[in-house]
């Protein structure tokens, strides 16, 4: 049996999902804090990247803060946080937070960045308030790439978890320290494996949220203008209807 055939087959042997701390158990460990440091950035970003977005200001020093926290090193700043404050949740959800920041910041900024100036301007033209462009006009068109950084962010986090297991933290990575220090290659694979299903997973929800998220109007304006149906199905002028009837 190859290495892959033995990593699926530990995977789905039930002994590793009965005997506790069972697979089932660290992935939820693994959901629960990942949703958690998702969650925390999303507060933080959000409000910060649509204000960028919306008034064109700070968004050079947004960019040069992402990329600062995108060049910190994970275990580096993991280890001189836990010096700081010992082992435990803590160290791992503010590195984990720095890093989901930055791909949230900036998919927030550039969606309310997109919305096309003619809209806000025909809305601000209707007596709408800056609030009321925000939430009613930017948001709901930006919602694609809103959730866009939300992937991404997902992603960052639920990867870089699996890190965190060498800081005496559950998780899925503890199937890839273990299988490091054991020199269980299969069970090492295993959790490789288990991390990535779930990314991709998390993902694909992700991804069906954003397309269902695209406001029906912008979704009609990117469709094909010369599709036969289309063109079959849009209204032609008065005259012409008046020059086919005569």
């Amino acid at each position: 049996m190859n290495l892959f055939g033995g990593a699926f087959a530990w995977i789905l042997d039930p002994a590793h999902w009965s005997a506790g701390p069972d697979i089932s158990g660290h992935l939820l460990e693994h959901l629960a804090v990942s949703g958690l440091c998702v969650l925390i950035a999303v507060a933080i970003a959000l409000p910060i990247g649509i204000g960028i977005g919306h008034s064109g200001r700070g968004r050079g020093a947004a960019i040069l803060i992402s990329n600062i926290a995108r060049a910190l090193p994970t275990l580096g700043l993991l280890s001189i946080l836990i010096l700081l404050f010992g082992i435990g949740l803590l160290p791992i959800t503010v590195v984990l937070v720095i890093l989901a920041i930055p791909p949230m910041l900036a998919g927030a900024y550039a969606g309310v960045e997109s919305v096309d100036r003619q809209t806000i301007d025909a809305a601000r033209a209707l007596g709408m308030t800056e609030w009321q462009i925000v939430l009613r006009v930017e948001i709901p068109l930006a919602l694609p790439l809103l959730i866009g950084g939300l992937r991404a962010t997902a992603l960052q986090v639920i990867a870089t978890l699996g890190i965190a297991s060498a800081f005496a933290f559950g998780g899925l990575g503890i199937y890839l320290i273990n299988g490091l220090a054991q020199a269980d290659f299969v069970q090492l694979l295993a959790g490789a494996i288990l991390i990535t299903a779930l990314a991709l997973v998390v993902d694909g929800l992700l991804a069906a949220v954003q397309r269902l998220v695209v406001p029906h109007g912008v979704a009609l304006g990117r469709s094909n203008p010369n599709d036969p149906q289309k063109r079959a199905r849009a209204p032609r002028p008065r005259a012409v209807q008046e020059g086919m009837q005569s």
